[in-house]
């Protein structure tokens, strides 16, 4: 038993990562957390944290910037990080998106029903939802009824492909923040 618990308390110190800053970050994630404090007056902790690897400071940059040049709409954007999030148990990641939904017009009872788990009332945003959660379920092999809905609210097949990049640009990102602690 000594073994096992001596073991545990070593895997749980081991996880911490350090909080950078644009002074002590590596080199190549400086300039991205110094941009941080100018934008946001500090720098989050889940970004302090992956810092830690350029290159998934990098892929995360990337993504996130990648994905608001899709076909979706902010409040649909939104809607996908929350419902990834929320799937993957990133608190970090529905607290930031439940502020930044209660910005839009409406967005205060989306964030609550999407932090709920709760179907949304708006038809077209309601299939989105349901759509985010058969892509992540199926791993992206979408059921029949979930297609429909989404294609019948008024969704392309590339928005649906402008999906699965959000899905997987919040994937990595919930992914880093748990693995991260944030």
């Amino acid at each position: 038993m000594t073994t096992i618990t001596q073991t545990t308390v070593a895997m749980t110190t081991n996880r911490q990562f350090p909080d950078h800053d644009e002074h002590t970050a590596p080199e190549p994630t400086r300039d991205g957390l110094a941009a941080a404090v100018r934008d946001f007056g500090g720098i989050p902790k889940p970004l302090a944290r992956l810092a830690s690897s350029p290159t998934a400071f990098a892929a995360v940059h990337h993504m996130l910037e990648t994905f608001e040049h899709t076909s979706l709409a902010p409040i649909e954007r939104e809607v996908i990080a929350m419902t990834v999030g929320r799937e993957n148990g990133c608190k970090f990641c529905v607290g930031l998106h439940t502020k930044l939904l209660g910005a839009m017009p409406g967005g205060p009872a989306l964030a609550r029903a999407l932090a709920a788990g709760e179907r949304l009332g708006d038809a077209r945003l309601a299939a989105l939802q349901t759509f985010v959660e058969d892509v992540l379920a199926r791993r992206g092999d979408v059921g029949d009824a979930a297609w429909e809905g989404f294609l019948a609210a008024g969704f392309s097949r590339a928005d649906a492909l402008d999906v699965v990049v959000g899905v997987a640009t919040y994937t990595l990102n919930t992914f880093a923040n748990r693995l991260t602690q944030s």
